[in-house]
């Protein structure tokens, strides 16, 4: 089933659920990808990496606000943005551990040789595009950084 299948499906079980906070976050998401079917060039369908960096992107806002919130001391805003970004996520793949995302950096760093930090952006891009989905970026560079320093 599409991702657009499942939303719906999921939609119609919040309602009936009466879970107010959940619907929120999952008509973000359809609102989304019918946003992204409707962009030019698109044809009326979005490819799985698209959607894929769509919800990434999400998430991300989610959390970035959350962080704001509770900078201002907001902690009921952050929560709700916290849940929304949780369940956002239910929708991406399984994330990589702390020690998968480091044995595949180190297999990038010996087959590419790179040695020191100024190999970063190399070892960077490489391991940006394989664990595409999977890890999130900052934590990619933090370990790269790590085991490059």
């Amino acid at each position: 089933m599409s991702l657009e299948g499942n939303i719906n499906a999921d939609i119609r079980s919040a309602m009936l659920a009466k879970e107010k906070e959940k619907l929120e976050a999952l008509r973000a998401i359809k609102s989304a990808v019918l946003l992204a079917k409707t962009d030019k060039g698109s044809a009326g369908e979005i490819a799985a990496d698209v959607e894929l960096k769509m919800l990434q992107k999400m998430v991300k806002q989610r959390k970035e606000a959350a962080d704001i919130y509770l900078q201002q001391n907001r902690k009921d805003m952050a929560d709700v943005e916290l849940y929304q970004a949780s369940v956002i996520e239910a929708y991406l793949p399984a994330q990589m551990s702390e020690a998968e995302i480091k044995s595949v950096i180190s297999k990038i760093i010996a087959d590419s040789g790179a040695s020191s930090a100024k190999d970063m952006g190399k070892v960077m891009g490489l391991a940006s595009k394989e664990m595409s989905g999977k890890a999130d970026g900052k934590l990619i560079s933090q370990l790269v950084k790590e085991m490059l320093g």
